[in-house]
């Protein structure tokens, strides 16, 4: 092995996001060597030495993720006065945040399908699921959906129906998260139930 071979560090994060991205490998690992670089200046020779790759296919790696926007560059003087190009990955640490954020996202939606089934002793139907799933893309969060089916368990109602007409009443009264419910919702003696004419659109039956 070359004795200025040099060896990088890459988490696994990192790794999935060079593949979501579809980075070919001479891009990857020049975005691995700026990214475990201290200063992360762009210094072709010194890349290409440390690489062993050719001068023309670090520039072709580099023009690359310019043109995908994955790293920014910036003109500034270093120590000795001279000009040179600094690297910046936080458009690509960006990315990952946010398809980090994403599968957060997706997994907390696959949870509350799970709290759903262990508070109702019972396994969800396909109808369930598509309830669930409306209440949230109509805005309602995770939390606020799982504070209604608290309330609806805690008032005997196992149904969907009854989450539903609590999570409307909640909406009606303005309330958009779990502490505006407990700042503003005082606890009853007896379940709530909700006229029909309360409600100023139609709700899904439950089977």
């Amino acid at each position: 092995m070359n004795k200025d071979n040099k060896k990088f560090v890459a988490e696994s994060i990192f790794i999935k996001e060079a593949i979501k991205d579809n980075l070919s490998l001479n891009e990857f690992l020049l975005l691995l060597y700026f990214d475990n670089s201290y200063n992360q200046v762009f210094d072709m020779s010194m890349i290409s030495k440390l690489m062993n790759l050719s001068e023309d296919k670090v520039l072709e790696a580099y023009s690359n993720l310019l043109k995908k926007k994955l790293i920014r560059v910036s003109a500034v003087k270093n120590d000795s006065g001279k000009i040179v190009e600094h690297v910046s990955l936080e458009n690509y640490y960006k990315n990952i945040v946010a398809c980090n954020k994403s599968q957060e996202k997706e997994s907390k939606k696959e949870d509350i399908y799970s709290v759903f089934e262990k508070k109702f002793g019972r396994t969800l139907s396909q109808m369930d699921y598509e309830i669930i799933n409306a209440w949230i893309e109509k805005g309602f969060s995770e939390d606020l959906v799982e504070a209604a089916l608290d309330e609806a368990v805690q008032n005997g109602a196992f149904t969907l129906r009854y989450i539903d007409k609590v999570l409307y009443e909640w909406n009606r009264k303005g309330y958009k998260s779990v502490t505006d419910v407990q700042n503003k919702v005082i606890p009853e003696a007896e379940p709530m139930f909700f006229e029909p004419s309360l409600m100023n659109f139609n709700w899904l039956d439950e089977k």
